[in-house]
């Protein structure tokens, strides 16, 4: 996760129904513990929307989540927008946000 995120102070996470999360090393704690207290992830995706300009480019999709987590299992369904910003020749995420979808 750490090649992916920005490492920018001004970089922002907002995982489903959570309050936002600022700076490389707020987001890299919650992802730790999501994945300390997960057996196994499975995240498809369906690409809505996405688009490039200069150095910025985004991409909104649906994530479609099966969790396995202390022997329960957990599906769930988020839209979110991710922001990338292009830095040298790398692309780095800059900013999630997720919103769970009510079914």
């Amino acid at each position: 996760m750490s090649a992916i995120w920005s490492q920018g102070i001004s970089t922002v996470c907002i995982h489903p129904g959570r309050s936002a999360l600022r700076g490389p090393q707020a987001i890299r704690n919650s992802w730790e513990q999501i994945f300390k207290y997960t057996n196994y992830i499975e995240i498809d995706i369906e690409v809505i929307s996405s688009e490039v300009s200069g150095d910025l480019g985004y991409v909104v999709l649906v994530e479609n989540l099966l969790q396995v987590s202390s022997g329960r299992r957990i599906q769930a369904q988020s839209i979110a927008t991710n922001i990338f910003e292009r830095m040298g020749n790398t692309w780095y995420l800059v900013s999630h946000h997720g919103s769970p979808v009510m079914n």
